[in-house]
């Protein structure tokens, strides 16, 4: 049985537990899920809020990169892999900072889509700070409704 760790006064004024619960989330999903990403390169990202929704015909997936310019974000289809990479710039300040809570750097996000897709009809758009990408499904992946006579 492991003893607990004790800490002064200083280290636990400077202890950020959300910061250690993080880096724990990062480190299961590279375990779980893997990534062609080195993983010292993708310590230092953070990872934007997604959600992935499924038709009949494609997948729809959007990204919340509020602040993002298009030519920042990277976009990568490798089978049924999509990789959204990019980075959130810092914006230059005239006064002083006195709070920060947007998260500014690289970022980084990759889902393995559930079916075949159709590389060639892959679509893009940044709009409000939102990427949506449509990604259409191979016809043999396509669910289709068959006619009983």
């Amino acid at each position: 049985m492991a003893l607990p760790v004790l800490r002064t006064d200083r280290e636990l004024a400077r202890w950020d537990p959300w910061a250690d619960f993080e880096r724990l989330m990062r480190q299961m999903d590279q375990m779980m899920f893997g990534s062609l990403m080195p993983i010292a390169e993708r310590l230092d990202t953070f990872t934007p809020l997604a959600d992935i929704e499924e038709t009949d015909d494609e997948f729809i997936v959007e990204l919340e990169l509020p602040g993002v310019k298009k030519e920042d974000i990277d976009v990568e289809l490798s089978g049924r892999t999509l990789t959204v990479t990019g980075e959130r710039k810092e914006k230059e300040r005239t006064g002083i900072l006195r709070r920060k809570h947007r998260v500014t750097g690289r970022f980084f996000f990759e889902v393995t889509l559930p079916a075949e897709v159709d590389d060639s009809g892959v679509e893009a758009r940044l709009e409000n700070g939102v990427l949506t990408l449509r990604v259409p499904k191979t016809a043999a992946a396509r669910r289709r409704h068959i006619e009983i006579r």
